[in-house]
């Protein structure tokens, strides 16, 4: 099962913008967390913005940081306000005449259903700040005591 990189790559971004709330990071340093281009960042946490979850200014001194405190953000916003599934079969058919796929999609429809909810109550009950706490408690295992963008 390939993993959702689009929801772990923006964990991975806010969780640095959590970290550096005092100033803006632009999609530049962003992209450098994940290995990737401004672009792909800029595209990816759009849809965020549009959310509220975070803000965006141009020009000299502007980019990207979070529109409300990491504590007010749940992982379920996030992966709402990213609009894909977590889970890794969806409830449309790729190719609506193949009878297989539709009997797998019958088939597994109760089970998706209850699995979503259950993850979607997982996630409302983690936040951002849940995450920054234990990257920092990670980072400090490994003998570093500041965290630098």
């Amino acid at each position: 099962m390939k993993r959702n990189s689009r929801l772990s790559s923006t964990l991975h971004i806010l969780v640095h913008m959590a970290e550096t709330q005092e100033h803006a990071l632009t999609s530049e340093q962003l992209a450098t967390f994940i290995h990737t281009n401004p672009v792909v960042v800029r595209r990816t946490i759009a849809g965020l913005r549009d959310a509220g979850i975070v803000t965006s200014a141009r020009g000299h001194g502007g980019g990207w940081q979070l529109g409300r405190a990491p504590e007010k953000i749940s992982l379920a916003e996030i992966s709402a306000a990213l609009g894909e599934t977590l889970l890794p079969f969806g409830t449309e058919p790729e190719s609506p005449g193949c009878l297989v796929e539709q009997a797998v999609i019958a088939a597994l429809d109760d089970f998706r259903v209850e699995a979503e909810r259950l993850l979607a109550e997982k996630l409302s009950r983690i936040t951002l700040a849940d995450l920054a706490a234990d990257f920092r408690r990670r980072y400090e295992l490994i003998g570093v005591t500041s965290h630098a963008v």
